[in-house]
């Protein structure tokens, strides 16, 4: 793990995201104290719109208002 000061992400942070998507993670440091760390993003699998199509059906009423005794209990 590389450690850089706040000054040099700054000014390199392009090169530092590179580096980032290699697997290295950097410690960014203000001072000798560490403040954060760029870390790479764990990529999963591509997300696939509609899978539950056709299982669940939204009511016409959906966006009516509340009763008001539900009102009520959200108000409590």
């Amino acid at each position: 793990m590389s450690a850089v000061t706040v000054h040099e992400a700054k000014t390199h942070l392009s090169r530092l995201i590179r580096r980032v998507e290699t697997g290295e993670e950097i410690t960014i440091c203000r001072g000798d104290e560490p403040v954060a760390r760029l870390v790479p993003v764990k990529s999963g699998r591509a997300r696939r719109l509609g899978l539950d199509q056709g299982v669940f059906e939204v009511p016409d009423d959906f966006d009516a208002p509340l009763p008001d005794d539900v009102v009520d209990d959200f108000e409590r």
